[in-house]
């Protein structure tokens, strides 16, 4: 049995696309390639109703409904909303958001009126077989946008499919000492110690210390260490579990910002290990999005993952509105335009992901897979029309004069993977 798949990144839509733009006819051709067409949705739907949240991720991210048809004009028939910004304008947003998408026949999960609903598997039956979908997202401003399970007595919360992240700091037997002598002096710990023994936070595992939220574990070499959380990786493992009876073929889909080191490009630890759980579980791809730019790809046990594949649109300075907080963190007031809050926050159009063309360089990979196994995997590469004006830049074309295959492969090297680019400026991933 084969089967086709097109996937893309982020689209971080704020206006109606034209289908009669620059790129969209050829964008929308690659696309349609493939049988599952899957992007993931970063903003809200809905026609301002709700009030801004008091954390958002990063801005208010609102568009209005009817960007929906242009999200179908692509040809995408599957969709994740679960990131940063699903709970911009809170739970009513969320379900506003939800309610649209579900309208619109686009498959999707990762968000939901509760976690159950959140993270279950979501499927698309197509001539060639039926798919699922699972997705979560690592990068959460708040806890209060985790989905909750409902009990017996009280209604779940909603909120997004939430993957944390365990981790801590392990360092040497010197600065281990530094630190328990620094807790002992500042008393930084006292109110917290209360609380454990009284039995509101759970103990610290045994032998590790702590500075606030900071947790510290002696080892041999000074490391941040992280790891999937135990429970929400049980909870992906067990969807898969129950996708693999239900599909042919199964996405997970996963939104993380987080980084190793001091470079973007660079995967954090934990998202390695999530992705290659999910497929040790039996998901045949994994999907990665979130940090704005161009990830490696790794070709593990003959399945993809993609840490990031970048921006699919993004229209960041494109908000027409935004809540008095946007403007107040940035020590104005909402009398000012958006015009002149995007000034400041660019430092006039000199910083910020629309100066760097690193965050409008994209790919829109097509894969096919026969019998679980990757076959064929090529890589279109996409510029968001960088030299555009604001009001025009942000929408996909392609672009084979760039680079970008170049530096993809590159960064893919570390993990095995050989692209090659063909006549036609594609990449071509060596299986």
């Amino acid at each position: 049995m084969k089967m086709t798949f097109s996937v893309a990144g982020d689209m971080l839509v704020q206006r109606r696309i034209s289908p009669e733009s620059d790129g969209f006819s050829e964008i929308k051709a690659q696309l349609e390639k493939g049988e599952v067409r899957f992007v993931n949705l970063e903003t809200t739907l809905h026609n301002g109703e709700f009030p801004g949240n008091q954390f958002c991720g990063g801005s208010y991210l609102r568009a209005d409904p009817k960007t929906l048809d242009d999200v179908k004009a692509y040809g995408f028939n599957m969709v994740s909303f679960a990131n940063n910004h699903t709970l911009d304008f809170g739970q009513g947003g969320l379900l506003a958001t939800k309610k649209y998408v579900d309208e619109a026949g686009l498959v999707n999960t990762g968000a939901g009126s509760n976690l159950d609903e959140a993270s279950a598997p979501a499927y698309l039956d197509t001539k060639s077989g039926r798919t699922a979908l699972i997705s979560v997202v690592s990068t959460i401003n708040n806890e209060a946008a985790i989905a909750g399970r409902q009990s017996r007595r009280f209604a779940g919360r909603p909120g997004v499919n939430a993957l944390r992240i365990s981790s801590y700091l392990q360092v040497t037997k010197d600065q281990f000492e530094t630190i328990k002598e620094i807790s002992r002096v500042s008393k930084i710990n006292a109110q917290r110690d209360i609380e454990r023994a009284e039995g509101y936070f759970t103990p610290l595992s045994d032998g590790a210390e702590a500075l606030g939220n900071l947790e510290f574990k002696l080892g041999d070499e000074t490391k941040y260490v992280t790891h999937p959380h135990p429970e929400d990786m049980a909870r992906v493992e067990k969807a898969i579990y129950e996708a693999e009876m239900m599909s042919d073929c199964i996405i997970v889909s996963v939104h993380s910002h987080e980084i190793a080191g001091d470079k973007k490009e660079n995967p954090s630890d934990f998202l390695t290990e999530f992705a290659h759980r999910c497929i040790d579980a039996g998901a045949h791809a994994v999907i990665g999005h979130g940090p704005h730019l161009l990830r490696p790809i790794e070709i593990y046990k003959g399945r993809p993952i993609f840490y990031s594949l970048g921006d699919f649109v993004i229209h960041n300075e494109c908000i027409p509105f935004a809540p008095e907080e946007m403007f107040a963190e940035k020590g104005m007031t909402s009398d000012s335009t958006m015009r002149e809050f995007f000034c400041v926050r660019s430092k006039n159009y000199t910083r910020g992901l629309m100066r760097d063309h690193r965050m409008l360089e994209a790919i829109i990979p097509h894969f096919e897979m026969e019998d679980g196994k990757l076959t064929y995997l090529e890589l279109m590469p996409i510029e968001l029309n960088f030299e555009k004006k604001i009001w025009q830049s942000g929408n996909p074309r392609f672009s084979a004069k760039h680079g970008i295959i170049e530096r993809l492969a590159e960064m893919s090297k570390t993990y095995g993977t050989e692209i090659t680019v063909d006549e036609r400026g594609f990449g071509i991933v060596k299986l």
